[in-house]
């Protein structure tokens, strides 16, 4: 399994109107989970389409279980629990660090595709070279 930890402090622009991280930030420190994972493996975005590739999110899910708030510590982890055969399955936690309670949890699932066509390919050689250590 492959599994990464990131760090992040919730910032004020991320908060509501309640004080808490906007459902919709969520995604996004998905993202910096998922983009810090990739980089720690060589498998910079900025590389991968420079190798002509595109990898799109297909498709995500969440479970709010408590809020985050404002100027909070929090640890995004990420993992990849098995090798992709054509969707890149990624799982998050996302844990406070200074209350000790899990946030969310959910999923991000995406595909490499062929920059022209769009369409949807196997990942490629290089992606399974770097991950395939873990398994």
């Amino acid at each position: 399994m492959l599994l990464h930890k990131t760090e992040l402090r919730v910032r004020y622009a991320d908060t509501d109107q309640m004080h808490f991280a906007y459902n919709g930030k969520f995604f996004e420190y998905f993202e910096v989970g998922r983009t810090e994972m990739m980089r720690e493996n060589n498998l910079t975005y900025k590389m991968i389409e420079k190798s002509g590739y595109q990898m799109p999110v297909v498709e995500v899910f969440i479970k709010y279980k408590n809020p985050a708030y404002y100027d909070e510590l929090i640890e995004i982890e990420t993992r990849v629990e098995k090798l992709p055969e054509l969707k890149v399955h990624i799982d998050h936690i996302i844990r406070s660090k200074e209350r000790g309670v899990e946030i969310c949890q959910g999923y991000v699932e995406l595909v490499f595709i062929n920059p022209q066509t769009k369409k949807p390919i196997r990942p490629p050689e290089f992606f399974y070279r770097a991950i395939k250590k873990y398994f």
